[in-house]
């Protein structure tokens, strides 16, 4: 690692235990500003959910804010707001997450509301139809209703993946969601969300032993429960092209992303992060590569963007991923001229290679991102949540910035070259009625 990359790793203070019921806490006392954050994050994403139960991950984050055992529905989010505070909730392809922000002094209300719904949320019948129905109305509104809303995110891993666990459509069907019981939603709770399958971080202005004092008052007495191995989601990497055709009623462009597998992100992370840097060479800013080939110099598309991870994060998730290119091209332009544009600029790193200077531009752009990021109480406790959950480490989110100051040009040659077109995954939108 160059004295630069060292400079760049953030040394916050961890402390970790782990309760009697298998609950792992993580905390990151930090006491410059007189706020807190509270996260709790299960390990379970989208990726969990059974076949016929297609959407459930996301429907149960939406039941873990209608109550509990001693906090009626909308309680929670009335305490939290009450005390000052804010909060929220995500599901992800392997993770579903909660988290508030609050004044320090608050810290007791956070830890007693996620406590209580770890415990004993309220499902029940009126709960469940009822999220359902806002569920439902979320895809109208994000997906059915929307241009190019399932693109590419619901779509091409469909083309790129072969397991249930990795092609499904997390968002869920209506079908799947209305045939949902309290007794799937129970079975769940009990199978996912026990304390051994999660994850607690609180950082901010803290006294680490007065607050690990609160979590074993709060946590403590939550039964723990047999917590599965977690499932391989791995797949065999492609050795031919995969493609398919949509057509969008709504959208006003055609469109096509490609998808290409990538180092495993946990098992073969410095890899990895090879992958991670080009993606951002290739699309990130007016100079990077596809930006400045099929935008500015031959005109050939409307807007481009690359990227690793269906969710945007490419530091949050496990095996199987993508790199994805994604790009919008006036209708006159065929599809397979861009696309053969594309696969020229990816052959010319992968031939070339790329230039120290043009490499450290890219890598001073991620690395503000996360060092801004970090900057936030909140931000760096769920970036400390996620690294906990999914490589084992919290301290790796601090990091980050600096193992990407490290990473060579010959390993984002070598990513490039892996970029085979190939085995490229190709899904191609095309505009059935445009804009209306």
């Amino acid at each position: 690692m160059t004295a630069a990359g060292t400079e760049l790793t953030l040394r916050h203070p961890i402390e970790r235990f782990t309760l009697d019921n298998g609950l792992r806490v993580v905390l990151a006392p930090d006491r410059s500003v007189p706020v807190v954050a509270v996260s709790v994050y299960y390990d379970v994403g989208m990726r969990n959910e059974p076949e016929g139960r297609t959407g459930f991950a996301h429907l149960f984050e939406h039941m873990m804010f209608q109550g509990s055992a001693n906090v009626a529905k909308m309680e929670h989010a009335r305490l939290v707001q009450a005390a000052g505070g804010t909060f929220n909730g995500s599901t992800h392809q392997d993770y579903t997450n909660y988290f508030q922000a609050l004044p320090a002094e608050a810290l007791e209300r956070a830890l007693f509301l996620e406590a209580d719904r770890m415990a004993a949320p309220a499902i029940t019948e009126e709960n469940l139809r009822n999220q359902i129905d806002v569920v439902k109305e979320e895809i109208r509104v994000n997906v059915l209703n929307r241009p190019y809303g399932a693109f590419p995110w619901l779509q091409l891993p469909q083309v790129a993946f072969e397991t249930f666990a990795n092609t499904h459509d997390g968002y869920g069907s209506f079908v799947d969601l209305e045939s949902s019981t309290v007794a799937d939603a129970t079975d769940f709770f009990d199978k996912y969300y026990a304390p051994g399958n999660a994850v607690l971080c609180i950082g901010g202005d803290l006294d680490v032993a007065a607050t690990e004092e609160l979590v074993r008052r709060w946590f403590g007495p939550i039964p723990g429960r047999h917590v599965s191995p977690l499932p391989y989601t791995g797949e065999p990497s492609p050795t031919t092209v995969r493609s398919a055709v949509v057509e969008d009623l709504l959208a006003p462009a055609p469109a096509f992303a490609l998808g290409w597998r990538v180092p495993d992100p946990v098992g073969d992370f410095d890899t990895y992060l090879g992958s991670v840097l080009l993606a951002e060479l290739l699309s990130e800013g007016d100079a990077s590569r596809l930006e400045t080939r099929l935008v500015h110099d031959d005109r050939i598309a409307i807007a481009q963007s690359s990227y690793v991870g269906l969710f945007g994060d490419p530091f949050d998730v496990r095996d199987a991923t993508l790199l994805t290119t994604q790009v919008h091209h006036p209708a006159a332009v065929p599809a397979e001229r861009v696309m053969a544009a594309v696969h020229e600029e990816v052959a010319r790193i992968a031939t070339d290679g790329v230039g120290a200077d043009e490499l450290r531009r890219v890598q001073a752009r991620i690395e503000a991102q996360l060092l801004q990021q970090a900057d936030s109480v909140l931000g760096r406790t769920l970036a400390f949540a996620a690294a906990e959950l999914v490589h084992g480490r919290a301290e790796l989110a601090g990091e980050l910035a600096a193992r990407l100051a490290a990473v060579s040009p010959e390993a984002v040659q070598a990513a490039a070259r892996g970029l085979d077109p190939g085995t490229a995954a190709v899904l191609e939108l095309r505009p059935a009625g445009g804009a209306r």
